[in-house]
């Protein structure tokens, strides 16, 4: 079969069963500079890949005025359990807020990504999706407190999520054998993507 059909047929069946959402709300305005650097992961409706994740922290490096280059890095099971990390990359789509990403993890396939909510201080986000299948909850800092979880919590309940599905994840550091230990004083998307 061409690789031109299957490609076709793929994002055919793609289109299939894809219900209609309403809009999802992003930030008005994201600078993309400030946006950089490391996320310590505090909550997620989470992807397969990630469901028993500790330690998560997502890292972006802006590469030109358009391309993310992202890393997520976190322990699968526990805080000894083995490293994994994945490298997609993001394309920023809407010029006017830089609040509409794709992601892309394969070469033919890119992922909504919609920053939701990032505060003045560029200190918390929230990473959404129209589908509202997935969300992540994310802070500069690796601890919060229970009441300003709750609130980021609160903020994705407002968008129409189902947080009864919402997982808090476990963070605690330092942990030596994380790659953003290793990063020293540069981003972990700089450490391992450049």
């Amino acid at each position: 079969m061409q690789p031109a059909l299957v490609l076709t047929l793929l994002l055919t069946l793609l289109g299939f069963g894809c219900a209609s959402y309403p809009p999802l709300p992003t930030a008005p305005r994201v600078d993309l500079e400030r946006f950089m650097g490391d996320w310590y992961v505090q909550g997620h409706i989470p992807a397969s890949a990630e469901r028993t994740a500790y330690n998560g922290v997502e890292s972006y490096a802006l590469e030109g005025d358009r391309k993310v280059l992202t890393t997520y890095a976190f322990r699968k099971g526990g805080f000894d359990g083995e490293v994994k990390v994945m490298n997609p990359t993001g394309t920023v789509r809407d010029r006017e807020s830089n609040a509409e990403w794709g992601m892309k993890f394969f070469w033919f396939f890119s992922a909504e990504y919609l920053v939701a909510h990032v505060d003045e201080a560029y200190s918390e986000t929230i990473i959404a999706r129209t589908r509202r299948d997935y969300v992540w909850i994310m802070t500069r800092e690796p601890e919060i407190s229970d009441e300003r979880y709750a609130e980021l919590a609160a903020r994705v309940e407002a968008l129409g999520y189902d947080t009864s599905k919402l997982r808090r994840l476990p963070q605690r550091w330092p942990d030596e054998g994380h790659p953003l230990t290793a990063a020293g004083d540069r981003s972990l998307a700089e450490a391992t993507r450049r």
